[in-house]
């Protein structure tokens, strides 16, 4: 029951981060700024200072309880951005002392998302 619970928790954040990305990027359409997807960059930057916030009170206090750190940072932030995420797991090794698997973790991040979408987009042409 409690694993149930958890998953309904995370899927009703996750709705809500999502619904909040919709609107957020659509500033892709009002603002500009050289080429930079203005909205995207401030979902991606919004969800890691959120997440960030988060992670400080869920360390130096109980006002977070594991349910609501679910509800929030899994469900919310991971809806938002999964980005936040990713910065939020970077923190963690930070944290750890593990600078080399920040920079292996981030390098590998960057690189392998850009040739995953270049592969997807390249292989779409197929059908």
């Amino acid at each position: 029951m409690e694993q149930l619970k958890n998953i309904l928790l995370i899927g009703l954040g996750g709705f809500i981060g999502s619904i909040a990305r919709y609107y957020v990027s659509k500033l892709n359409l009002y603002w500009h700024f050289f080429s930079i997807p203005v909205g995207t960059l401030l979902v991606n930057v919004a969800g890691c200072l959120l997440i960030g916030f988060l992670t400080g009170i869920a360390d130096k206090s109980t006002l977070l309880p594991a349910s609501l750190r679910l509800f929030l940072m899994v469900g919310v932030c991971g809806g938002f951005t999964t980005f936040s995420t990713f910065a939020n797991e970077n923190l963690m090794l930070l944290h750890a002392g593990e600078q080399v698997s920040i920079l292996v973790y981030t390098a590998l991040s960057v690189m392998l998302g850009f040739l995953a979408v270049y592969l997807g987009y390249v292989t779409s042409n197929i059908l």
